[in-house]
């Protein structure tokens, strides 16, 4: 990855292949929701610590963690979940496809139930959950093509 000038970016890259080169504070908020995410999917994001303004990513560890995340973001019908969610796991697909990793977009039918599911309580009965087909979809996939006009490399 090749720096020029001051440090006002961060570098997350395979080797010399830089995938994204965000602000500081967008890498900063990235990495600390990667954490977050972590910690709930109890998996390694393949994300490494940001040293000397540069992040290397494992495009393998990367995969399976989009994985997870896509199918239990797949499964939730939790209004506030899906839309707390929604944006990092676009941001995180973008560099997964950037990175070479497989993502499978399986339908939510067919994602696995791992027994921990958020119910959507409505004050209002007659509401409807939303759709996680509908959040996994085409929304997610135009919510990606966005994010990654705006993903300098």
């Amino acid at each position: 990855m090749t720096k020029v000038g001051a440090a006002m970016s961060q570098y997350f890259g395979m080797g010399e292949e830089t995938l994204w080169n965000p602000s500081n504070g967008a890498a900063r908020l990235f990495l600390r929701q990667i954490a977050v995410f972590e910690a709930e999917l109890g998996l390694p994001s393949g994300v490494g610590p940001m040293e000397n303004d540069e992040c290397q990513v494992d495009p393998v560890a990367l995969g399976a963690f989009a994985n997870a995340l896509l199918a239990q973001h797949q499964r939730t019908r939790h209004a506030i979940v899906l839309a707390l969610s929604e944006g990092f796991l676009a941001t995180l697909l973008v560099l997964a496809e950037r990175a070479g990793a497989e993502v499978g977009w399986t339908p939510a039918d067919n994602a696995q139930d791992d027994g921990l599911r958020d119910l959507q309580v409505s004050p209002h009965p007659r509401t409807p959950a939303p759709s996680a087909k509908k959040a996994h979809g085409g929304q997610l996939r135009t919510k990606m093509q966005e994010l990654a006009r705006f993903m300098a490399r």
